[in-house]
């Protein structure tokens, strides 16, 4: 009785400790060939312009490579120079705790070749420097593969997004006219009190 206690115990702390860890990064196999259609040092205009991302099977990997991918989840992800002192943006190894790839771009079921998609700059993406991964998931949502625009060490193939200021021709048009309408009213008003002091 001792002993089956035990055994359950054990399982169900090894289940607990697997679900904490979770699955990570370096476990995945780089399977996935993804280009995406910024040139290296392009500047997007987050609202604006579109991305366009390609993504495929390495064919140097042999066959049934593939049998468990279900998913793939395409993403935008920060460069390195974009996670400097930003504790929210940070690589981590354990995927459910990494913050590298936050922006959502495409997610549809997996086919082995002819994937493209293209994508809109979201009007809430932040000023930064970014390239794409694409991570592969299986029938039980858990990520076994990836590729990404980049290299291992994200330092080439990466573009600029520039986020939306929040100002607009409109606005700077009418706070141009409120203040020249106002010092216009200062100046009739000390006019007007001249007057009337004579």
């Amino acid at each position: 009785m001792a002993i089956q206690g035990f055994l359950v115990a054990s399982i169900l702390i090894s289940c607990f400790v697997a679900t904490c860890y979770g699955v990570t990064f370096s476990s995945l196999q780089n399977t996935l060939v993804v280009t995406s259609s910024p040139h290296s040092d392009q500047e997007l205009k987050a609202g604006e312009d579109k991305i366009t991302v390609t993504w495929s099977l390495n064919t140097t990997f042999p066959s049934g490579t593939d049998s468990t991918y279900k998913m793939v989840k395409v993403k935008l992800c920060y460069a390195p120079i974009s996670q400097k002192d930003r504790g929210w943006r940070k690589t981590v190894d354990n995927l459910k705790k990494d913050k590298t790839c936050q922006h959502k771009i495409v997610a549809k079921p997996y086919t082995a070749s002819n994937n493209t998609f293209t994508y809109t700059v979201q009007r809430d993406v932040p000023t930064a420097t970014y390239f794409v991964r694409a991570y592969v998931v299986n029938a039980a949502d858990e990520e076994v593969a990836f590729g990404q625009s980049t290299d291992s060490h994200k330092a080439i193939n990466l573009f600029k997004i520039q986020a939306i200021s929040g100002r607009h021709i409109s606005l700077d048009i009418a706070s141009v006219c409120f203040s020249a309408f106002s010092i216009v009213s200062l100046f009739g008003f000390f006019y007007m009190e001249k007057r009337k002091a004579k």
